[in-house]
């Protein structure tokens, strides 16, 4: 069962009170729920939104989807797409540099299958910003995602559980004022949660647009160390149980048309909503079968599966560009680990050489190379963007404290001031490096990009302006994020 809360409190302009909870799944009713569900955002949309002044400009509404990699924990840098020679030992990386296929561009050798496909991608190399307070993992996931930052931060840096006066996530955004043009879902997030210690969730919903714009949650079974937990997708949501067919369920809706012809009061009283449009929607969505045939990773061939890595991360971007395939309009991959923890986490305070050799490092090199090369190889890069990003990170040095952590000699600590990010398709330009660090990769040169503004050059990519208004619970106009694109990255 999918359960879909309503808005808190809030009515439309017109009066109508919005359900406080929908349900979709197993209920009878589910496809009339799923029909006010679609109603719900028509009418959020309707009433909200006020265009932005942003200039179109170059490469405005290039692209049709997203796929955000979100690599929750901070990758180092360093260690992958920024090595640096002629520094002191202490700060070079102990993994070697290798070539790619952009001349004068280098990683190190952990992601030689990233490396072959550059020349179909951008590197951002100087993603930076200046933290407020503490900058743990959560209040820096909250700003990546939603483009603002919070004064909800404790002494031990953690933030408040998410709530309906939070700012909205960038995919919740996106599908507001975009959403999918066939009957499929949205916005899809997997497989696990934003998460730092025990503050689960936070920048990873609607906030205050309201649940009917939250991601549909794809959390398969399994803890972080399960990396085959994507054979064991369940998605009853979107099927018809046994008893029901198709036939059936087209039956169903004609008696409902008929029986709303009989109530002409009721039928007149609410026409200006056009329900049936909306039931129209919900119910192609179920029948179409899009969505059950997406998540079938089993239709694809095996070999494909295994360029993708056979992992957790792997199969969650070969399912992400199924997705998006289908209809899909926004996909968030999370990195499949706590932001703060141990193993494949990015969070690399100890056993840095280790961990990022035989456990992180090969998961991302496969399932980003494999997705770019796959989305290519169909004919979709060109209006999917892709971005890997994660919310900031390692510090130059190892070993040294920077954020209140302890670190190993094998380990670096949090470092927002300078880091990677890796963006294609869309749009984007190919082969391109953006932006030049200095020589310990501490602190950009030239070409420093705020996490606003990589947002903003989402929203620009997709074609929606960035400084649109949007109205917040206490029905105050706020930007969707206050940066400007930078039209540098596309082509």
């Amino acid at each position: 069962m999918l359960a879909i809360p309503g808005f808190e409190s809030k009515d439309t302009c017109d009066g109508v009170t919005r359900r406080d909870l929908m349900r979709i799944g197993g209920s009878a009713v589910f496809g009339l729920s799923l029909a006010q569900l679609f109603a719900l955002q028509s009418a959020a949309r309707a009433n909200s939104p006020k265009e932005g002044t942003t200039s179109e400009g170059k490469g405005f509404g290039k692209a049709k989807s997203v796929i955000l990699l979100y690599l929750q924990g901070g990758p180092s840098h360093l260690d992958l797409f920024d090595p640096k020679d002629d520094v002191p030992a202490a700060n070079k990386s102990i993994f070697k540099p290798i070539p790619t296929k952009v001349p004068g561009l280098q990683f190190t050798e952990l992601l030689p299958n990233l490396a072959n496909v550059m020349d179909k991608a951008t590197l951002i190399r100087t993603m930076s910003y200046t933290p407020n307070g503490l900058f743990n993992h959560t209040a820096a996931i909250y700003q990546m995602h939603t483009g603002y930052t919070t004064d909800k931060v404790s002494a031990s840096g953690q933030l408040e559980p998410p709530n309906a006066k939070d700012f909205p996530t960038v995919g919740s955004n996106v599908v507001k004022f975009k959403p999918p043009e066939v009957p499929m879902l949205p916005f899809v997030m997997m497989p696990r949660p934003l998460q730092e210690s025990n503050v689960v969730g936070k920048g990873g919903t609607a906030g205050f647009l309201g649940k009917a714009y939250d991601p549909y949650l794809l959390y398969p079974t399994g803890d972080d160390m399960d990396m085959a937990k994507m054979d064991r997708i369940k998605v009853d949501d979107l099927l018809l149980r046994d008893e029901l067919s198709a036939s059936r369920m087209e039956r169903r809706a004609t008696l409902r048309e008929t029986v709303a012809k009989g109530m002409t009061d009721i039928d007149a009283a609410v026409s200006k909503y056009d329900l049936d449009s909306y039931y129209g929607k919900a119910l192609g969505l179920v029948l179409s079968g899009r969505a059950k045939e997406a998540f079938d990773l089993k239709k694809e061939d095996d070999k494909l599966r295994e360029k993708y890595g056979k992992n957790t991360f792997g199969q969650c971007c070969l399912l992400a560009r199924r997705l998006v395939e289908a209809g899909t309009r926004f996909v968030e991959v999370n990195w499949p680990k706590v932001a703060n923890s141990d193993n494949h986490s990015w969070d690399v305070h100890t056993g840095l050489s280790k961990r990022m050799k035989d456990q992180a490092a090969p998961m991302l090199d496969k399932g980003l190379s494999a997705l770019i090369s796959d989305l290519s190889d169909r004919g979709m890069l060109d209006d999917t963007l892709v971005i890997a990003v994660g919310e900031f990170g390692r510090s130059p040095r190892r070993g040294v404290s920077t954020s209140g952590n302890q670190n190993s000699d094998d380990g670096r600590d949090h470092w927002p001031y300078c880091y990677s990010a890796v963006i294609a398709g869309g749009g984007v330009k190919k082969g391109y490096v953006h932006g030049k660090s200095d020589k310990t990769g501490s602190a950009p040169l030239e070409g420093a990009v705020h996490p606003t503004e990589l947002l903003a050059t989402l929203y620009h990519a997709v074609g929606i302006k960035p400084d649109t208004i949007v109205y917040n619970h206490l029905n105050q106009p706020r930007e969707l994020v206050k940066g400007e694109p930078v039209t540098a990255l596309l082509g």
